[in-house]
């Protein structure tokens, strides 16, 4: 076998290693995909009424704004994967399944690719779980196939972009505890986009902040496909972010996991 074949199987066995955890514990998948259906159901069914009455549209009030603030949901469900990342790859690191793993005859990347193809199928199942429970409360995207495919791409991509993120976080915590925290600003800048209210209504510096961090394309261009409000550049935008935190996650973790190796 050449040398990539024995890293596909090594990342092969590592991955079911990841499912088998997820399966074994089912606690931690319950809380990241709890948290943004909570968060869903508290913006509709508490603030949805007067929000979705100053969004305006056909409908107005509660129907409306379930429509405008599911992508900022689904991009919440990305985020708080995060966190369990960190939080595996912390653990990992801490109590000395790694230094096992460095002793074998295995492709030492394919720990990581483990974590990263684990969490992948973790988010998109907890994608598919919130948009479920957005059409049992209201939710009523426009998109045809085509956008339904496009949007899984999307998604995809975004999810692993902040997974390679979340890999180089957990590597880079001391302790499982502080991993749980280092993915917190993640979760909380899609408040400070244009995910619950409109960009426009903003105070001149924080509209300037919200229209130029990563996650207002990232959320506009999910509405645009959901939706079939104009997307404009956020497409282009959101791709070049999801390159660009790909590439810096993927280069930190492999910097900090050899770094770790050499030790």
């Amino acid at each position: 076998m050449s040398t990539v074949s024995y890293a596909l199987t090594d990342s092969a066995t590592m991955v079911r290693r990841n499912l088998k955890r997820l399966a074994r514990y089912p606690s931690m998948t319950v809380m990241l995909v709890g948290m943004p259906i909570v968060f869903l159901l508290l913006f509709v069914y508490v603030f949805g009424g007067t929000l979705g009455a100053g969004i305006g549209g056909p409908s107005g009030g509660r129907a409306e704004y379930v429509n405008y603030v599911t992508p900022a949901i689904i991009l919440m469900t990305i985020t708080a994967a995060v966190q369990g990342t960190s939080i595996s790859v912390a653990m990992d690191m801490t109590e000395g399944i790694v230094d096992r793993f460095r002793t074998m005859a295995i492709a030492r990347i394919s720990v990581l690719t483990g974590h990263v193809v684990g969490s992948l199928v973790q988010t998109m199942l907890s994608i598919a779980a919130v948009i479920g429970v957005a059409l049992l409360i209201g939710f009523r995207p426009s998109a045809g196939p085509g956008d339904w495919l496009a949007l899984t791409g999307v998604l995809v991509m975004m999810a692993f972009a902040f997974i390679w993120l979340s890999v180089a976080l957990g590597l880079a915590s001391k302790t499982v505890e502080s991993s749980s925290n280092v993915g917190m600003p993640l979760i909380l800048l899609p408040f400070l986009g244009s995910g619950f209210v409109p960009t426009d209504s903003m105070p001149t510096a924080l509209r300037w902040f919200a229209e130029y961090q990563p996650f207002t394309p990232l959320i506009e261009t999910i509405r645009g496909l959901l939706m079939g409000t104009p997307i404009g550049n956020s497409a282009a935008i959101a791709v070049g972010w999801c390159v660009v935190i790909t590439l810096g996650g993927y280069l930190w973790s492999k910097k900090l996991f050899n770094r770790e190796s050499t030790r």
